[in-house]
C-alpha cells in the first residue's frame, strides 16, 4: 500500500536546456522592378468629341498584341458644342509599359517604368564563433552583411 502512494522519481525537478546560434548573412544582389499601367483621363463640358471616326468618342483604346507590344491608339479630340458657349476640355494618357511574356533572365532588368537595384554585399571580415561555455564572438562584416547571435535557456519546473 506505501508503494502505491510513493511520489515520482522526478518529482520536484528542475530540467534546463541552452542552445546557441550565430547566422552570418550576405546579401545578393537583386532588383524590384513594378509595372507602370496605362491610364486615360478625359473630362469636359459643352464639347463634342471624336477619334476621327466615330463621334461621341469619351475614351481612348489602347492595343495590345499577344508580344505586349503596344498597337496604335486613338486620339480623342474636342470642338466647341455651340457655337458662342463656353466649353472646357481636358485629356491625359499614360503610356504603361509592355507586358513581359517570360520572366527575365539572371541579371538582367526589365524596362519597366519603376525599377530599384541593389547592389551584392561585401562579407569583408564577418565572422561569428561559439564556444562550449556558449560564449559568442561576432565580428562586423561589410555593407549588405549581417550577423546574429542567439542564446536560449529553457528551465521546465516539474512538480
Amino acid at each position: 500500500m506505501i508503494l502505491m502512494t510513493a511520489g515520482a522519481a522526478n518529482a520536484g525537478g528542475l530540467v534546463t536546456k541552452h542552445a546557441s546560434s550565430v547566422q552570418l548573412t550576405v546579401d545578393a544582389a537583386r532588383s524590384t522592378a513594378t509595372r507602370v499601367g496605362h491610364g486615360m483621363s478625359i473630362s469636359g463640358s459643352n464639347v463634342s468629341t471624336t477619334d476621327g471616326t466615330t463621334s461621341g468618342v469619351v475614351g481612348n483604346a489602347v492595343l495590345m498584341t499577344s508580344d505586349g507590344f503596344t498597337g496604335a491608339s486613338s486620339v480623342v479630340t474636342a470642338s466647341q458644342a455651340t457655337s458662342g458657349e463656353a466649353f472646357s476640355f481636358s485629356a491625359s494618357y499614360t503610356q504603361g509599359d509592355a507586358v513581359p511574356t517570360s520572366a527575365p533572365t539572371v541579371g538582367e532588368v526589365p524596362n519597366f517604368g519603376s525599377v530599384t537595384s541593389y547592389s551584392a554585399g561585401t562579407a569583408g571580415n564577418l565572422a561569428g564563433t561559439i564556444d562550449n561555455a556558449h560564449t559568442m564572438s561576432l565580428t562586423a562584416g561589410g555593407a549588405g552583411s549581417t550577423a546574429t547571435g542567439q542564446f536560449i535557456t529553457e528551465i521546465t519546473v516539474i512538480d
